[in-house]
């Protein structure tokens, strides 16, 4: 019952997760599209009330007039829309599902003791210490670099090449300290506690000043919007990062490879520059040798991850094992997570037509990618492995 219960926490975690990350990421891209296509007013009426920039689209069957202030608007509606619960969101329930899936499981989950040996409390006070880590690390980056004596935004090439430099250390870390499927997950979370904090700590609250200070008459700064939009605009670029880490620690090929955290920062790198090519075509920028670049990373990881001819304990020479032999291996190593009640990913080796069925996927994940056993929790050995492989090489012999 309690697996069930956790399954049905998983499902509806997800599905928030999901929900709420398709609202943020679709706000946040939505914004900087639309800065980057706002035109200057021609009209003056629109000039003499503080308007920077507007556009005209249609949708849905209405046309639709946004217009951008250079500050604030002289009058203040109020009612206002802020997009923020997306975020706070988007947040707590990845960061819910993360302790359901892997906090709660962290002798699973987080350690691979081919990895790192260490203890299930020491995993998880590390893994929550990289969220905190990244924000406060990331955060001291752009006060100490980013902003000028007089608070206004500075040099933010090199707060982003600063920012880039400790990501990828946290990669390279988190792969030296955790299971390579975990790993891949903390990291995109760590970023993602980034974005997240950004706009609860400097976006949402520069806005509140402004109107704080445009409802009480007093002058108003504008450096609470240039905060705000360098932080909104870090955000932009550290989307794709995010979602390529998430989706990819689902794929063993990528997170078991001796070079997992080469593998991570490739990905996040590409996320990274096709964010940036999307962001200057909108200006009309020519960006097209990015995607050039991106490509070449992609088919560099092609060749990284490919899996291997042949499997040393593997080749000809050997006698095939038996089935019965192989079954045996099985039981003791994959069976309980792969049988009538549990069949993980729709998988059963629970019988010796089902072995069979699957002889190819078990071959892929056990023999080749050596992703499962997950984190090797069953400590299957290297003999065992090579075992399954010749097994498999003879043709799966009943």
């Amino acid at each position: 019952m309690e697996s069930y219960l956790l399954d049905w926490a998983n499902l509806l975690l997800r599905w928030l997760h999901i929900v709420t990350a398709i609202a943020w990421i679709g706000a946040s891209f939505y914004f900087v599209w639309l800065d980057n296509h706002l035109l200057k007013p021609e009209s003056p009426d629109l000039k003499a009330r503080g308007v920077d920039g507007e556009l005209w689209a249609v949708h849905g069957g209405g046309f639709y007039n946004p217009q951008k202030y250079l500050v604030a608007p002289p009058n203040l509606p109020q009612h206002l829309h802020w997009f923020y619960w997306e975020s706070y969101w988007t947040w707590m329930s990845g960061f819910a599902l993360f302790t359901v899936l892997y906090l709660f499981n962290a002798e699973s989950f987080l350690i691979d003791r081919r990895v790192h040996d260490w203890s299930a409390p020491a995993a998880i006070a590390t893994a929550l210490g990289f969220l905190a880590a990244g924000w406060l690390v990331y955060d001291q980056i752009c006060r100490r670099f980013g902003h000028r004596k007089d608070g206004s935004i500075g040099n933010d090439g090199l707060v982003l090449g600063l920012i880039a430099v400790f990501v990828a250390f946290a990669a390279w870390a988190a792969c030296q300290l955790f299971a390579g499927r975990a790993a891949f997950l903390i990291v995109g979370a760590m970023i993602a506690t980034i974005m997240s904090a950004n706009v609860f700590f400097w976006i949402i609250p520069g806005q509140k000043q402004v109107i704080a200070d445009m409802r009480a008459g007093r002058p108003v700064s504008p450096i609470y919007g240039q905060r705000g939009k360098q932080r909104s605009v870090h955000n932009t670029f550290l989307t794709a990062p995010v979602l390529v880490s998430m989706l990819s620690n689902h794929y063993g090929m990528l997170y078991s490879h001796a070079w997992n955290w080469v593998v991570l920062i490739l990905l996040m790198l590409g996320g990274s520059l096709t964010r940036t090519w999307f962001v200057k075509r909108h200006k009309g920028v020519n960006a097209w040798p990015l995607l050039v670049v991106v490509a070449l990373m992609l088919a560099a990881l092609l060749w990284l991850v490919k899996p291997a001819g042949t499997v040393a304990g593997t080749a000809a020479g050997k006698a095939a094992p038996s089935l019965a032999q192989v079954q045996a291996v099985v039981a003791e190593r994959c069976v309980m997570c792969h049988n009538a009640q549990l069949a993980q990913k729709g998988v059963r080796l629970d019988s010796a037509e089902a072995l069979q069925a699957h002889a190819t996927q078990l071959y892929q994940q056990v023999v080749v990618q050596k992703s499962m056993p997950l984190n090797n929790a069953t400590q299957i050995t290297e003999d065992e492995r090579a075992l399954i492989g010749r097994w498999v090489q003879a043709g799966a012999p009943p």
